[in-house]
């Protein structure tokens, strides 16, 4: 087992073994038999391009086996920041046939993300777009080898580039190794099929090692609860490195259940409802902001959207009102809300629920071993129906972060239940029901942001003496970025000119606040800390007031 895993102890993984649950195979050796079953099926559309099951598994051959020619090995691990093109999907499967390690990166990361992704993870390699915003991924990886011991490779999405390995032409490029190196190579189904990122508190991201065993299951239960046939088409229009799209069950459920998947390399309305109407797309992943824009669109009424049975929302908390408009102006859709975390656990709402506990609640677990307890700060279990932390295990629920230890000890109960930091109630049907969190995240249209990674950064300004990143209720985006600011004596700071020293630290662009208050002091709790729950109260207050005010205006 690579070193930095923590394993699921003995006689837990007997148990979900004896139950079925973990086959002990690789996840190249599950794509094997579904490329022999589904041979001359469509297994992926993006643009113009169709590519079936026999050429995806040709394609990801390939490029496996020029992989390991150029160098790579078993258990490396590789940087995957790619927009939703097919070369991801045939990347991610050529990986899992060489047992190499993808670490599911967002193409919005910029070098703060990805210098701490390969520090992190001892990274060999890193795979970059050829062009997305005015962002040149390939300096940044320049910069990143020539700073770390580890990093060897860089692969680019595009023609020949100093340096770089062409991903294209890796595909295309008959490999000179025989087909026979592959069968060579042995997979631990133990060891990590891909690292997931973290929405992490503490500014660092955390690596979130998902096993061949686990992350094979945890696709093929999501598709069983998702209503998943070989007849069923997936629009993947969310960024395809994301768990809930890759694997929830995402490009992975669909195409062990021989489904088709439409890659969309764009979120506008027009061009999702129109891939929906010619591909007759059945199952759609949304985000709550995105399910909005789309049903206050033209576009919803201007395209047969009949095919649609599944419309899945995950992220963050879809609004009964929300799930109620969908359902009028998709009526052949199911909205399944669901709640899903990187690090496992993964709850649906059914289609035979009542109609009640749909618009409620967020589901209940996927697995009949999906251990969920509701504790309070002291460790005990609440009574039920009270509100209290979501701690989880099971059989594909993660037993600790990658190479940290101590911050392992912290984050799991003595037991192994991951503290997830959700608060939850049971609903009297056994669902639960989100009541917000406990961890000091902003859930920016379901982009996890950590208030203290942006805080640092703030500290470090010349003009601030402190400051509190703040959760601001949203319409649109469910919470937007507040910080709230203390200057120096004297000092003056303009929000533009706080975006601009912020981007000059090389973040993520999603990651910026998008107002700024600038306070003579904070609210304290009765402890002395600062207490943001007051500042949330006070500027959400001041939000609405705004809001109505330019509503009246408008008028």
């Amino acid at each position: 087992m690579l070193e930095g895993v923590v394993p699921f102890p003995p006689e837990y993984a007997q148990r979900y073994r004896e139950r079925g649950y973990w086959a002990d195979k690789s996840l190249a050796q599950e794509f094997e038999a579904v490329f022999e079953r589904h041979a001359d099926r469509i297994a992926l559309i993006d643009r113009d391009r169709s590519i079936t099951y026999a050429k995806l598994d040709r394609f990801s051959g390939n490029l496996a086996l020029n992989l390991l020619g150029a160098g790579l090995a078993p258990l490396d691990r590789v940087v995957v920041q790619l927009p939703n093109v097919a070369e991801f999907v045939i990347l991610y499967l050529a990986l899992q046939k060489i047992g190499g390690i993808p670490i599911a990166a967002l193409v919005t990361h910029r070098y703060a993300e990805l210098s701490q992704f390969v520090k992190l993870s001892r990274a060999t390699t890193c795979v970059i777009p050829d062009q997305h915003g005015d962002c040149d991924y390939g300096a940044i990886v320049d910069r990143i080898r020539a700073e770390s011991p580890t990093l060897k490779y860089g692969i680019f999405l595009g023609g020949p580039r100093k340096g770089f390995l062409s991903l294209p032409d890796m595909i295309s490029t008959p490999a000179k190794l025989p087909v026979s190196a592959l069968s060579e190579i042995r997979i631990d189904p133990t060891d990590p099929a891909i690292f997931q990122l973290s929405g992490g508190t503490t500014g660092i991201p955390k690596l979130i090692p998902r096993t061949h065993n686990d992350y094979a299951y945890n696709s093929k239960a999501a598709a069983a609860v998702c209503g998943v046939t070989a007849d069923s088409v997936l629009l993947v229009a969310l960024p395809i490195a994301h768990n809930l799209p890759l694997a929830c069950p995402g490009i992975q459920g669909f195409l062990f259940r021989g489904g088709k998947v439409v890659l969309s390399a764009s979120t506008k309305p027009d061009n999702i409802c129109a891939l929906i109407a010619k591909h007759r797309v059945t199952h759609l992943k949304v985000v709550p902001a995105l399910l909005i824009r789309l049903l206050n669109d033209p576009a919803v009424k201007n395209y047969d959207l009949s095919s649609l049975r599944y419309i899945q929302s995950g992220g963050q908390r879809l609004q009964p009102e929300v799930r109620l408009l969908a359902k009028k102006l998709i009526p052949s859709a199911f909205i399944q809300e669901n709640f899903g975390m990187s690090e496992g656990l993964l709850m649906f709402v059914r289609r035979d629920d009542p109609e009640d506990v749909r618009l409620e609640t967020v589901g209940r677990p996927i697995c009949p071993d999906d251990e969920v307890r509701i504790l309070d700060d002291d460790g005990n279990e609440v009574p039920f129906g009270e509100v209290g932390e979501m701690c989880c295990r099971g059989p594909y629920t993660l037993r600790g972060y990658f190479g940290v230890p101590e911050y392992n000890a912290r984050t799991f109960t003595p037991g192994g239940f991951y503290r997830s930091g959700d608060l939850m109630r049971q609903h009297p049907s056994g669902n639960y029901m989100v009541e917000g969190r406990k961890k000091d995240l902003i859930n920016r249209g379901g982009e996890k942001i950590s208030a203290e990674e942006v805080e640092n950064l703030i500290l470090s300004h010349s003009a601030v003496k402190n400051v509190a990143c703040i959760a601001v209720p949203d319409p649109d985006l469910g919470e937007r970025m507040c910080a709230c600011v203390l200057l120096r004596d004297g000092a003056s700071l303009a929000f533009d000119d706080l975006k601009h020293f912020l981007l000059g630290k090389e973040i993520a662009k999603y990651k910026l606040p998008e107002r700024l208050e600038i306070l003579a002091d904070f609210p304290l709790s009765t402890f002395g800390k600062v207490s943001k729950k007051k500042l949330v109260e006070m500027i959400s207050r001041k939000v609405a007031t705004e809001r109505a005010t330019q509503g009246r205006v408008s008028t």
